[in-house]
């Protein structure tokens, strides 16, 4: 069982599912609505905790019921939030996400206006007992000295990079293990998974999803990796499927099972996902 602290963003999820993608200028009738909480951290987080691990979670929460209700999601699958910062009268960021049965895709509109998680928060929480720390990557300047200071305690550090932001490429180099989203390349104009993996720093162990496509690593040695899509024979609810993935492959590797190994594991486990509501990995 691997002690891991998430660290990053978690969000009220309002999760509408729809028949088709409406246009616009539509009014159309839901089917079904949930209430959850979302984030990619926190989504990570309560994976690695129902994979039998000991996770706890670091990052900001207001004093409004969406906040109680990540609290309750953390109380409920024995994710350990007592380091969270809470921000005085500060209100949880909102994702209102439409699911579309026609194509399953799912559509994000998000909106905050909490602040960042600080470094000077970050810097009073205790690092010994954990066996990995993983980011989620967001405001550079505050992540920087959060980095450094694992490093220091000598603990392994990921990296999550979802989407472009000025600056991050100068982190790499302080992960040991970093993970991109088709997003974050079709961005930057890389086309090609392969030789983007394959150009990054040496001795850094490196994942990219491509839903449809699949997902690559790149091993320490260079060597890259791929594995089709797990595709179930209905998608259902594709939201957060890239974080189940970050959390199977950091269950797989700090449970010992070599990088090849580690990213069948987590291609499954996030194909999965794909075929249920939510994030409960045991709901049958």
């Amino acid at each position: 069982m691997a002690r891991i602290l998430c660290v990053g963003i978690a969000t009220l999820d309002i999760v509408s599912r729809l028949d088709r993608y409406p246009p616009e200028d539509a009014e159309v009738r839901a089917k079904a609505q949930d209430w959850r909480c979302g984030g990619n951290a926190a989504n990570t987080a309560v994976v690695l905790a129902q994979l039998g691990d000991a996770v706890a979670w670091a990052g900001n929460l207001g004093e409004d019921p969406a906040s109680d209700l990540i609290r309750r999601t953390f109380d409920r699958f024995g994710v350990d939030h007592r380091h969270a910062h809470r921000v005085p009268g500060g209100q949880a960021p909102v994702s209102c996400v439409w699911l579309s049965d026609a194509g399953g895709s799912r559509t994000i509109v998000h909106h905050r206006d909490l602040p960042e998680y600080a470094a000077a928060d970050f810097a009073t929480l205790p690092l010994a007992g954990l066996d990995r720390v993983h980011f989620e990557g967001r405001a550079v300047d505050q992540l920087d000295p959060m980095l450094q200071r694992v490093r220091a305690a000598g603990l392994p550090v990921s990296l999550e990079v979802e989407k472009p932001r000025p600056g991050i490429e100068a982190l790499f180099g302080e992960a040991d293990l970093l993970f991109f989203s088709g997003d974050y390349l079709r961005a930057r104009g890389e086309p090609d998974p392969v030789a983007f993996l394959q150009g990054l720093p040496p001795g850094i162990l490196a994942t990219c999803t491509r839903g449809a496509a699949g997902a690559w690593l790149r091993d320490a040695a260079g060597r890259v990796h791929h594995r089709p899509a797990w595709r179930p024979s209905q998608v259902v609810d594709p939201l957060g499927a890239g974080d189940v993935f970050n959390a199977g492959m950091l269950h797989a590797l700090a449970a010992g099972r070599p990088p090849p190994e580690a990213l069948a594991f987590a291609n499954r486990l996030a194909g999965e996902q794909c075929a249920r509501e939510g994030l409960e990995l045991n709901d049958g």
